[in-house]
């Protein structure tokens, strides 16, 4: 299965909740994308110890199956840069992934 997911949120027990979910689904064999669109860009900055969302990333970027990219507009209204954790892209991308997806969820 593709599953894509898209994260609009900053909020840390939910980002952890959501990517928990996608290592799972890499765990069964499924093909793993997330998209981070408005604060959803912020999403490591709410990683702590209770809710260790950088654990959890650094799992699924291990797996070929998985890929993070992220609103290029909104990190650049966040003064954000691009990384591996958090890789430029567009609309275009969201567009694509949502087309290409057997189930997207978000959060």
């Amino acid at each position: 299965m593709k599953l894509s997911i898209i994260l609009s949120t900053n909020n840390g027990e939910s980002n952890w909740n959501a990517l928990r979910l996608a290592n799972l689904a890499l765990s069964k064999g499924d093909t793993v994308s997330v998209f981070l669109l408005g604060e959803g860009v912020e999403y490591q900055q709410a990683s702590s110890p209770r809710f260790n969302i950088k654990e959890q990333v650094e799992r699924f970027l291990q797996s070929d199956k998985a890929g993070i990219i992220a609103c290029g507009n909104c990190m650049a209204i966040r003064k954000q840069g691009s990384s591996q954790e958090c890789p430029e892209g567009g609309v275009e991308d969201l567009y694509n992934l949502v087309t290409d997806s057997d189930k997207v969820l978000t959060f």
